[in-house]
């Protein structure tokens, strides 16, 4: 197993041990403390393959580093290993500096969602052995870079808050009246696909209109809305109030169903779908008949 960090030419290091295929001081995987085993690279020889794979390297804050690279990284490979395994191993065996977000690596939180071979996947989900070699991994498009494979999500957050996000009944009684508010499975089963979002920002980054609207709710965003507007435990006025909100000028008219959404949605949830059911009840409640 060889590591290879591709640094400018100008600042060339042949004592470097991480240019002479040796392993650099790393952290463990949650505190940062801990140094690399010495024969890593011979313990890979000896259990076969590794994987190829080039991360995205920037880093503001560092002199040297403001430019954005490819570092190459040789991990080895074990069945079942996804992109997040390879990336971790990379940091805990090569550079502790590496960074990137994630957290439960079941693809339930959400934080770990790359742009991995030209395509948003969650790195936790994405199997190595289905990539073309070397994997290319990079940060969220669309999205201001941090640092590395982190982007910043705060926009996103802001459009997802914007619809909203919550149950609302404005005829609900007072504590001590209050009854379980029953949803018939009919109901439960029309909105099932849309309460699975994992606000993870891969459908927002996949998006050409978001890209080049700012102030585009976003596939996510509208997704959401949708999840409490087709709710039917929530009032007609509270339903008539999210749909103001998603017809607006940046709402669900901005969407021109290119589908990039749902392609690259990790929970396979048909975001085309419900942001053109939004439209025809956002047209159905204009109506007059007269």
């Amino acid at each position: 197993m060889s590591t290879q960090q591709a640094e400018p030419e100008s600042q060339e290091a042949p004592d470097d041990p991480a240019m002479n295929g040796a392993e650099s001081p790393a952290a463990d995987e949650q505190t940062g403390g801990g140094m690399v085993d010495d024969h890593a690279e011979k313990r890979a020889e000896l259990e076969g393959e590794t994987v190829h794979i080039k991360v995205f390297r920037y880093d503001p804050e560092v002199e040297g580093k403001q430019e954005p690279r490819f570092d190459d990284f040789h991990v080895p490979f074990e069945k079942g290993m996804t992109v997040l395994d390879a990336v971790m191993y990379a940091r805990d065996e090569y550079d502790s500096s590496l960074t990137f977000r994630h957290s439960c690596r079941q693809a339930v939180c959400g934080s770990d969602a790359f742009f991995v071979n030209g395509k948003q996947r969650l790195g936790c989900k994405t199997q190595i052995s289905d990539l073309e070699q070397p994997v290319r991994i990079e940060p969220l498009p669309h999205q201001e870079v941090v640092k590395d494979l982190v982007v910043d999500m705060d926009h996103f957050y802001d459009q997802m808050h914007t619809v909203e996000p919550y149950f609302q009944d404005e005829d609900t009684p007072a504590t001590e009246d209050l009854e379980e508010q029953r949803q018939t499975p009919e109901n439960r089963e029309k909105i099932k696909m849309s309460s699975r979002c994992i606000w993870c920002g891969a459908c927002m980054s996949s998006c050409n209109i978001a890209a080049g609207d700012n102030e585009y709710l976003g596939p996510a965003a509208i997704n959401k809305a949708y999840k409490f507007a087709m709710d039917d435990r929530e009032d007609e006025q509270i339903k008539e109030h999210r749909l103001r909100i998603l017809e607006q000028e940046h709402g669900v008219w901005r969407c021109q169903t290119q589908f990039s959404c749902t392609e690259v949605c990790p929970k396979d949830i048909p975001l085309t779908e419900h942001i053109q059911e939004l439209k025809r009840e956002a047209v159905k409640k204009n109506l007059k008949f007269w």
